[in-house]
């Protein structure tokens, strides 16, 4: 701030300053809040200028090249419900109902009590040792991760997260005031670098994240890989955050809980109805805690978060029920390869289903060609395209 006043105050003699344009000659200027001029600007945390997050951070610049008459094919948000798909009609129906039915108030701060039962049961399939009352529903697992990192984290406190991760799991580590630090993962293998992990862990480590099936890359970590991440943190008594929340968005590859390996491990489990149950914007998740004694001061303070917050949303935790204890025949028509048969009778459409080309990285894509002529391919586009919505 001081080396800003003296440019916009030059000393008698010396060069003066460019035109009135803060953009020509103090760098990030936008970081100020677009104030005109920086010595009017008043302080911001140092822990919120380290707060990032890609996916949309990006936008911006996007939304520039549009003001520039160009077009953006916008590739960057995995929002399904915005690529047409959407949430079953029991689903919708089930929130409307609620709304109707005058489910408007503000809910426990815990959440829906039917919920939770119904989550912890779903939790208690995939292995982890649970009931409802180690259930806490948020909105969303965003709010969920804030919720656990701002419980477990003190200034100068390290976490370690899987290279690559989801942005928000640095930058609620940052807003905290602790610092992430990333461990190796074998892509090609799938498996967590152990030997890094443990090089990387310190007296100052508190936690080690996992993300299971990876956001970014959809890795799976397999029982053995879980296990000895497990291992690993049970040795320096560190807490263990997994993000399991495309837990069912698999293809040919098998998907393991954690819960499978946590025995009495201090494991916070993290999921939500976004991408599953296809509900994006309705903002719903929650927490799960293994039943660990590692974890009871964590139980007992962490509630207080969700109090100070009042709730989650009712009406969506009644149609978030609905979703999980209803119908679930949706689920695998949309992670299934049946899109590429299912495109053919319908549209007459033929392309090739990616986990023919491999498993472990085809799947999730079809293959098209481009040799056909232009009119042929506008019209295969055109017809997928209309299959999507």
């Amino acid at each position: 701030m001081e080396r800003a006043r003296e440019d916009l105050n030059p000393r008698p003699g010396g060069p003066k300053p460019p035109a009135l344009s803060m953009l020509s000659y103090v760098p990030n200027v936008k970081e100020f809040n677009r104030c005109k001029y920086l010595s009017k600007c008043l302080k911001i945390s140092k822990k919120v200028r380290g707060v990032e997050y890609a996916i949309r951070d990006i936008v911006s610049a996007a939304r520039e090249v549009e003001n520039n008459g160009k077009s953006v094919a916008y590739l960057n948000i995995g929002d399904p419900v915005q690529f047409g798909f959407q949430p079953p009609d029991n689903v919708k129906q089930a929130l409307i109902s609620a709304i109707q039915n005058g489910e408007n108030y503000y809910g426990s701060s815990e959440g829906l009590p039917a919920l939770r039962n119904a989550i912890a049961d779903k939790e208690k399939v995939k292995g982890l040792d649970v009931n409802s009352e180690q259930i806490l529903v948020t909105n969303g697992v965003s709010e969920a991760l804030d919720m656990v990192i701002s419980s477990i984290v003190e200034d100068g406190d390290e976490v370690l997260l899987p290279g690559p991760y989801y942005p928000p799991y640095a930058s609620y580590v940052r807003l905290h005031g602790a610092t992430p630090v990333e461990f190796a993962v074998d892509l090609e293998n799938g498996i967590p670098d152990i030997d890094d992990i443990r090089s990387k862990i310190t007296s100052k480590t508190v936690a080690i994240c996992l993300i299971s099936p990876n956001n970014p890359t959809g890795l799976i970590f397999n029982e053995n890989s879980l296990k000895q991440l497990v291992d690993v943190a049970n040795e320096h008594d560190l807490y263990i955050i997994c993000d399991e929340i495309y837990d069912q968005i698999v293809y040919d590859e098998k998907f393991i809980g954690i819960g499978k390996v946590a025995k009495d491990s201090p494991i916070i489990l993290l999921n939500g109805f976004s991408k599953v149950h296809l509900m994006t914007g309705w903002r719903i998740g929650y927490i799960a805690f293994n039943n660990s004694p590692k974890l009871d001061l964590i139980r007992e303070n962490l509630p207080k978060l969700a109090r100070v917050r009042i709730s989650s949303s009712l009406p969506v935790q009644h149609a978030a029920l609905e979703s999980i204890t209803g119908p679930q025949n949706y689920v695998s028509e949309f992670v299934s390869k049946e899109f590429v048969l299912e495109l053919l009778k319908q549209k007459g459409v033929l392309t090739v289903h990616g986990s023919g080309f491999g498993e472990k990285y085809g799947s999730g894509h079809f293959r098209i060609v481009f040799l056909p002529n232009m009119e042929i391919l506008e019209s295969s586009m055109n017809k997928i395209e209309e299959f999507v919505h």
